[in-house]
């Protein structure tokens, strides 16, 4: 199947999913600067389980676009993003585990816009980025949802969270560097 930007392939469910969860950044930053914590844990959960499904229907409905390539991982680095800076603000002894995840997914960023650059494709998301992805969310969901359903705000369970995210979003970058320096010595990049 050949994969164009017609009008006809951007508006697939895959993409209109990538799409939607762009959208709710917005509504889940408002709802955690007004400290309305079960609406973000709302918002988030949703934003987490159509970024599950939205590769999967692609594949299935055979709605695999060079657009939903762009915009599907776009929303994900978005939507990390804008969670890591929100939680790390109103969670303040998380902050400086939000400012290594924040760190780490620019690096990931820039590797990738180097390769697009030297006309290298990017490799697709793996297994291991998608459990460093699954662990982030279920540890934001936790310490989010413990404030919003109890009012707590426990310092150990949400560093020690943070302490388990932190070791799997880094191995999934070695594993995604590993990936990126093969690129490189394949290919040639001058």
């Amino acid at each position: 199947m050949k994969e164009s930007f017609k009008t006809s392939n951007l508006l697939n469910i895959p993409n209109f999913l990538s799409i939607i969860r762009i959208i709710l950044i917005c509504p889940f930053v408002i709802s955690v600067i007004r400290d309305n914590y079960f609406s973000a844990v709302v918002i988030l959960a949703f934003s987490g389980v159509s970024d599950l499904f939205d590769g999967i229907i692609a594949r299935k409905l055979n709605q695999v676009t060079k657009f939903g390539k762009i915009i599907d991982p776009a929303a994900d680095k978005l939507t990390l993003m804008a969670v890591m800076v929100c939680v790390g603000l109103k969670f303040p002894k998380i902050f400086p585990f939000m400012i290594l995840l924040i760190l780490k997914e620019s690096l990931m960023v820039i590797a990738s816009i180097f390769l697009l650059k030297n006309k290298k494709a990017p490799t697709s998301a793996k297994w291991f980025g998608k459990v460093a992805t699954v662990v982030f969310y279920v540890s934001v969901l936790v310490i989010i949802g413990l404030k919003a359903i109890f009012n707590v705000d426990n310092d150990c369970v949400n560093i020690t969270l943070m302490v388990i995210t932190a070791y799997f979003m880094f191995y999934a970058m070695w594993r995604y560097f590993k990936i990126f320096v093969l690129i490189i010595k394949n290919d040639k990049i001058t």
